[in-house]
C-alpha cells in the first residue's frame, strides 16, 4: 500500500498489551438491560428463552475464538476466560474486548428470533466489556466463585423480590417500593422462609440454570466425519463446547471433572 504524508496519524495510536502468562476474563455486560428487557417482556424473575440465547450466543463466541476456554453466564452477564499462554491478537487489550463484545452482541441478535418466540426485537442490544488478568489458578477459580455467589445472591433476592410484586393475592398489592421495603437488610434464610411459607416455592428446587448459572466448557472428542469424495466416514478429533449448570466453587469438578484440564 502506498504512504501518503497524512500516515503520521498511527502515531498517536495507543495499544495497551495485557500481562503475559496470566488468564484473561474478559466479562460483558448488558448496556442499559433493565430497560430492553421490560421493552420486551423479559419473563420475571427469569426468563429462560433470554438465558438460553445469551447461553447460545456465547457458544457462538468460543466456536469462534478458540484460545477461551472456558465462561460463565448469569442474566446479561457472561466472563470469557482466555488461556494463560494465548496470543490472540498479540494480547492487546481492546482489539480483545471489543471482538469479543461484538461476536456476543452479533450471534444474539442472530439467534434472537431461534430463542425468543416471535417477540420482535424493537431495537438492537448492546453490551460492553473490560479485561482482567489473574496471575494465580487460585486466583482466576476465586473469581469464578465470586461471579456464581453473586448469582444465587441475586436470584435469591429477584425470586422472592417478584414473587412479592406479582402475588395477585395481596390486599393492596405490593409495590416494588414496599417489596424492597420488605427485603431491606434481610438474611438468606429470612428469603427462603418466606418463600416457602408464603408462596410454597422451595428455592432449592428451582431450576439450576437460574441459582448457578451458565458454565460453558470445552472437550475433545472423536468425531464421525464424511469424506467429500468417496462419502465414507473417518474419525477425527473435534473441540465441542458444552453447557452445563452445576457448581463450580467447590473442588469437585475442578479436579475431578473436565475443570481439571483448563486449570493444567
Amino acid at each position: 500500500m502506498a504512504k501518503s504524508k497524512f500516515e503520521y496519524v498511527k502515531h498517536f495510536e495507543q495499544h495497551q498489551t495485557l500481562l503475559r502468562n496470566t488468564w484473561i476474563v474478559v466479562r460483558i455486560d448488558g448496556h442499559g438491560f433493565h430497560r430492553f428487557s421490560a421493552e420486551h417482556d423479559f419473563a420475571k424473575p427469569n426468563d429462560i428463552r433470554a438465558l438460553h440465547l445469551a447461553n447460545e450466543a456465547a457458544r457462538g463466541v468460543m466456536l469462534e475464538l478458540n484460545d477461551i476456554v472456558f465462561a460463565y453466564g448469569e442474566s446479561d452477564e457472561f466472563s470469557f476466560v482466555l488461556k494463560r499462554d494465548s496470543t490472540l491478537f498479540k494480547r492487546r487489550e481492546a482489539k480483545i474486548i471489543s471482538t469479543v463484545a461484538s461476536l456476543f452482541t452479533a450471534h444474539y441478535v442472530v439467534n434472537w428470533g431461534k430463542f425468543m418466540d416471535g417477540t420482535a426485537m424493537k431495537y438492537p442490544p448492546s453490551f460492553d466489556a473490560r479485561a482482567v488478568c489473574y496471575p494465580t489458578n487460585e486466583n482466576l477459580r476465586d473469581y469464578i466463585s465470586w461471579r456464581q455467589a453473586d448469582c444465587h445472591i441475586n436470584n435469591l433476592y429477584n425470586t422472592t423480590f417478584w414473587a412479592l410484586v406479582l402475588d395477585t393475592t395481596a390486599t393492596p398489592p405490593t409495590t416494588t417500593t414496599r417489596a424492597q421495603e420488605i427485603l431491606k437488610d434481610t438474611t438468606s434464610a429470612t428469603k427462603n422462609e418466606l418463600l416457602f411459607t408464603k408462596f410454597n416455592i422451595n428455592y432449592n428446587m428451582l431450576p439450576e440454570i437460574f441459582r448457578k448459572g451458565s458454565i460453558l466448557y470445552r472437550t475433545r472428542e472423536k468425531v464421525a466425519v464424511k469424506e467429500a469424495q468417496d462419502g465414507s466416514s473417518v474419525e477425527r478429533e473435534k473441540s465441542l463446547v458444552h453447557v452445563g449448570h452445576f457448581d463450580v466453587i467447590g473442588d469437585e469438578w475442578w479436579v475431578n471433572g473436565s475443570g481439571a484440564s483448563i486449570l493444567r
